[in-house]
């Protein structure tokens, strides 16, 4: 890759990482914050992502959550340029490809590496384009930056920040062990001069007494001539949300209830997205909410969330093969309550029809029964923000979703008011009439405390959500942890890498 033009654009900084979540993402969004707040016009820009956790754009384009977070630490609006290629798994094998915001179809990854000359021009168009309208551009890598059978075709870590002649910040992770192996043996991967594009380190999720990493600390800036630009202790006072479900791997079963506290299970299918719809509920006092994996007894639990899925139809049959699907039905045959969003509203209907083969082989799945609803797959995708209201309660979120829903009976769950902006008469989702199962395809509709409040007493519970959540609470995180970075890291260092 080659920019000829590059003196006419804003200077680009690079966070890239030794391996996946490692705290690229947390680093970035730090940096994003930091520089907003010195008065700095800053972008992110990730230009390739594979994540099923994603968002809408102001546009009604879909891009990765990750940079969209990045985004709102920056105080920008997210556009697609700061995310033009998002890949959202649908199997072990296979993806579907989201090109500046819109589908582009499914691949296997000997389809997409085939691909990857056309899509480089599009990242480095889209790259182009925010730095000719920001000050600075925070670019992002993906996994390690050191895969060498995949660096050839590598156009998200040092290759793209040649392209933007980005100086990096090498992120490692203390907390997976083996930090020093990290930061050496990536470096040792890497030709001379992508080594030496490389300006320093930061190491993330430090536990204990930092002081007692100080030998660490000189042992690696000797062997590399480089400097530790700083180390991040471990935090838990504030969250930012995780770009992907690596952060909920393996989560087991939920603790046993006890009578003092109340608890959600939220089925962990293995095609999970937009998990962080859940965040707010884990934030109510009172409340214990649990992502469970391993098939478990569901009695005493105050409700059941079947999640977004990426690959509907396949998660369908996992928890009927497992035994979930046998112990939903016999919840909610007890009187219990069960939520199902996106693509666990599609579950919880009496069948998902795929007559393209949109999400795998072209066919039928009954559903689980729960709602008198029907979901045929089909194009174009679905993708809003949503402004919506409950009995009289206002909320607001994004839609992310393949083909329509009919309902046959029941209640509509919401009123939908607005959607990119537009003014519309519409209603989303299903009620049953003994009001205990509900689905609809709004995401991150508990960023409404209103909305949070009102379900939590349409359960049962007399508890409350946090008055500041959604936009103001994340808000509030990213204070937090632009104040946390400055602490431990030398943010005159990093500044100083970039002539704005």
């Amino acid at each position: 890759m080659k920019n000829d033009t590059i003196e006419k654009k804003c200077p680009c900084l690079a966070v890239l990482g030794t391996g996946s979540d490692v705290g690229k993402s947390v680093v970035a969004t730090a940096l994003c914050r930091i520089f907003s707040d010195r008065g700095v016009l800053v972008a992110p820009f990730k230009a390739q992502n594979m994540s099923n956790n994603s968002g809408v754009t102001p546009e009604g384009l879909e891009m990765g959550r990750a940079q969209i977070v990045q985004a709102e630490a920056a105080r920008v609006a997210p556009h697609v340029d700061m995310n033009p290629v998002l890949l959202k798994p649908t199997s072990d094998l296979g993806c579907q490809v989201v090109l500046l915001g819109e589908v582009r179809g499914k691949n296997t990854p000997k389809a997409y590496q085939d691909r990857k000359a056309i899509l480089q021009v599009e990242v480095c168009r889209a790259l182009d384009r925010l730095r000719a309208g920001y000050q600075l551009v925070i670019m992002e890598g993906a996994g390690s930056c050191a895969e060498v059978n995949l660096m050839k075709h590598d156009m998200v870590n040092l290759p793209m920040a040649v392209y933007g002649n980005a100086p990096v910040i090498l992120v490692a992770d203390i907390h997976r062990g083996g930090v020093f192996a990290q930061i050496v043996g990536t470096l040792a991967c890497l030709p001379k001069a992508h080594q030496d594009r490389v300006a320093g380190f930061i190491i993330n999720r430090f536990r204990g007494d930092i002081r007692l990493f100080a030998d660490g600390r000189r042992w690696i800036e000797k062997e590399t001539g480089k400097p530790v630009f700083g180390v991040l202790p471990w935090y838990s006072d504030f969250k930012i949300a995780d770009e992907d479900a690596v952060a909920i791997e393996s989560p087991g079963s939920a603790p046993l209830p006890t009578a003092k506290t109340p608890w959600i299970a939220v089925i962990r299918i293995p095609h999970i997205s937009n998990f962080t719809d859940i965040d707010p509920l884990v934030k109510v006092k009172g409340l214990s909410v649990n992502f469970v994996e391993k098939v478990q007894d569901l009695t005493g639990c105050a409700a059941v969330i079947v999640p977004g899925s990426k690959n509907t139809r396949s998660d369908l049959l996992w928890l009927r093969h497992v035994g979930w699907a046998d112990r939903i039905m016999d919840y909610a045959g007890q009187g219990g309550h069960v939520l199902g969003i996106c693509g666990g509203y599609q579950m919880l209907g009496t069948c998902i029809h795929d007559p393209g083969g949109i999400e795998g082989a072209a066919g039928s799945s009954t559903g689980l029964g729960l709602l008198p609803v029907e979901t045929t797959l089909s194009f174009p995708k679905t993708t809003t923000r949503t402004s919506f209201s409950w009995d009289g309660e206002a909320g607001s979120g994004y839609e992310i979703h393949m083909g329509r829903t009919v309902r046959s009976g029941g209640q509509a769950l919401f009123h939908v008011h607005e959607k990119n902006g537009r003014p519309v008469t519409e209603t989303d989702g299903c009620i049953r009439d003994d009001k205990r199962i509900a689905g609809t395809y709004v995401h991150g509709l508990f960023d409404a405390p209103a909305i949070t409040n009102k379900w939590l007493a349409h359960i049962g519970l007399a508890l409350t959500g946090d008055e500041a959540a959604g936009v103001l609470e994340r808000d509030y995180a990213y204070e937090r942890l632009a104040t946390h970075f400055k602490r431990h890291v030398d943010v005159d260092a990093v500044l100083d890498m970039v002539r704005l």
